[in-house]
């Protein structure tokens, strides 16, 4: 595992995989009230997944957060991008690119087999930087929870 992986943006923000920095209650309150995919996680749930989680965290330059994602990884084979977000206020400026591209220079993520993720709306976004559909769908199979939470 390497150290922390840092980064600025042109327009000042700042790209940051500790996680001590990340405002939890502000990445907790998106993913459960905003996003389409986690409405109503627990906030324990969060705390876990960024604990067991290659996480960036991107800030304004008054050190706020302004967007997030997310990598399960061994650090070796496999990579599944997740909880991507950049919050409204901080929209405009370019950072859900830089975001993917920062993830996709971490060393840790260099030379593994499969990079994976899932998106309702931003296909164009991520295809830009090689994801494409599955080549064999019929390989993949999933066991999904309709209400995880409850």
């Amino acid at each position: 595992m390497s150290a922390f992986f840092t980064a600025t943006h042109p327009s000042g923000y700042a790209l940051s995989t500790d996680p001590a920095q990340l405002d939890v209650t502000a990445v907790h309150r998106w993913l459960s009230e905003e996003s389409y995919w986690a409405q109503h996680i627990p906030r324990a749930t969060v705390e876990r997944a960024i604990a067991n989680s290659l996480c960036f965290g991107v800030y304004a330059p008054d050190g706020q957060q302004a967007a997030f994602c997310r990598v399960v990884t061994d650090r070796a084979t496999f990579a599944w991008l997740c909880d991507v977000f950049v919050l409204p206020a901080h929209r405009g400026h370019g950072l859900s690119k830089w975001l993917v591209q920062q993830m996709l220079a971490h060393p840790d993520l260099q030379n593994l087999r499969r990079h994976l993720l899932a998106t309702f709306d931003a296909h164009t976004l991520y295809q830009r930087f090689g994801y494409a559909p599955l080549d064999r769908p019929d390989r993949w199979l999933e066991m999904k929870k309709d209400k995880p939470y409850g």
